[in-house]
């Protein structure tokens, strides 16, 4: 497990808040944002989530993208480990190309101090038992302090963030001193938690306390080259918290119009859910008994090929 040294001294971690920025600080692609924001619509929280048809409702096995258009459209190859090329140049690749739900990250350091933090490099991945991944990006300077305090501590509470949280949640990125808590400063407002000592947010549609299973470093030969390598924390949830009036009947589902989920985008962006489409998921069954679908040709095919 990871060892951390201790900070406790003023004046080192006022040095910290004037060292060098970090490189993962994205900035506005505009010389004055806030004119260009001025110039756009306001954001409109009353709008009705919509339903559409799917992409092509008429598709059949075998006919592949819905866009012919796409298979006339070269690509290029780019060698991540190319000589010269920067990790910044991977990070924003990486970011504009991979949609992310955003998490907020709550955790309490061994001595008490609550820290609130968002991280994109998120998911869900089981639901027996229920298992969540949180990544954290290697950096020269001190660690994330929700990594240390879910080392030391091995407990956290994340929540998912809807769009009435973002700007609480953007201001909680700032990179402040370890032991300086992001609550006062977000405006954000804590609930007690039922088995672990960190705190949910009360603003939250829904939340999830967390155990960590284990914090695996990253290192595929990083260290031998004196970089910095990145962790994943593999955390078992505790127990759900969802609001009641977008909870289901059943204690199941979580309705979408009230959870309002944010996805993180390239650069500064950020992506609403606005317009959906459902698309059942295929049994084969099914697909086989329904003649007109056309898969059992394909089926048959395989077979024939087969020595």
């Amino acid at each position: 497990m990871r060892k951390f040294s201790p900070i406790t001294s003023t004046a080192s971690n006022q040095a910290r808040m004037s060292s060098t920025k970090s490189p993962f600080e994205l900035k506005p692609k505009y010389a004055d944002f806030k004119k260009v924001q001025a110039s756009r619509p306001d954001f409109d929280s009353t709008l009705p989530i919509t339903y559409t048809k799917n992409p092509d409702p008429d598709w059949k096995y075998g006919k592949g993208s819905s866009d012919s258009s796409s298979l006339e459209k070269g690509h290029v190859e780019i060698d991540p480990y190319k000589d010269g090329r920067p990790m910044i140049s991977n990070y924003k690749l990486l970011v504009s190309g991979v949609p992310r739900p955003v998490s907020f990250v709550s955790t309490v350091s061994k001595n008490g101090t609550r820290n609130l933090a968002p991280f994109s490099y998120f998911q869900v991945v089981d639901h027996d038992p229920p298992i969540f991944v949180i990544g954290f990006s290697g950096r020269a300077e001190r660690p994330k302090d929700t990594m240390r305090n879910l080392v030391e501590t091995g407990e956290c509470v994340i929540s998912v963030v809807s769009e009435h949280m973002i700007e609480a949640v953007n201001a909680t990125s700032l990179d402040v001193p370890f032991g300086q808590s992001e609550w006062e400063f977000s405006g954000m407002h804590p609930a007690s938690s039922s088995t672990v000592k960190a705190e949910r947010v009360k603003e939250a549609v829904f939340s999830v306390e967390g155990k960590l299973l284990e914090m695996k470093d990253l290192d595929y030969g990083h260290a031998k080259l004196g970089k910095p390598f990145g962790s994943l924390a593999i955390i078992q949830a505790t127990r759900f918290w969802v609001r009641e009036d977008a909870l289901g009947e059943k204690g199941e589902e979580i309705d979408l119009s009230v959870m309002r989920p944010l996805v993180q985008l390239g650069g500064i962006q950020y992506g609403r859910v606005r317009e959906t489409f459902e698309l059942p998921r295929p049994s084969l069954a099914n697909e086989l008994a329904a003649k007109s679908s056309g898969l059992e040709r394909f089926l048959k095919e395989k077979e024939q090929a087969l020595p």
